[in-house]
């Protein structure tokens, strides 16, 4: 009984028998359904938040970095520090900021226009250097 196995296909020829195994990819099964599966609208309805709306409202949800911990609670206002409402404010871009007397900025404006200056001078050198 002779055999030849090729091992790219996974294929068993003999003789006498034709044996064809061939390697088939199986994935987990998924959470989409295919269509026309039973349980359509059940399967496709959104599904319920399983934490309460009083969870939601004193904790912040997934903000634990920790293995064993518990998501920080909501403190009032007053409790956070006073620079953190300013994070979100909109900062005048190089241009306006060439535009006004530099005398007359105040500190923070003096010290972002020194620094997007200098960044903008940089870029401009760098691309006269590679022509």
């Amino acid at each position: 009984m002779s055999q030849v196995r090729l091992f790219r296909r996974n294929i068993i020829v003999s003789s006498k028998n034709l044996i064809q195994l061939t390697s088939v990819r199986t994935f987990a099964a998924g959470g989409k359904s295919k269509k026309g599966s039973k349980g359509g609208a059940a399967a496709d309805a959104p599904k319920a938040s399983i934490l309460s709306k009083e969870v939601k409202s004193t904790t912040v949800v997934g903000a634990n970095i920790l293995k064993e911990g518990a998501d920080p609670k909501i403190m009032a206002d007053s409790e956070y520090p006073a620079w953190l409402w300013n994070l979100l404010n909109k900062h005048p871009p190089l241009s306006e900021l060439r535009r006004k007397n530099a005398e007359s900025l105040p500190y923070a404006d003096l010290k972002r226009f020194i620094k997007l200056d200098t960044r903008a001078r940089i870029k401009e050198n760098n691309s006269i250097k590679a022509k």
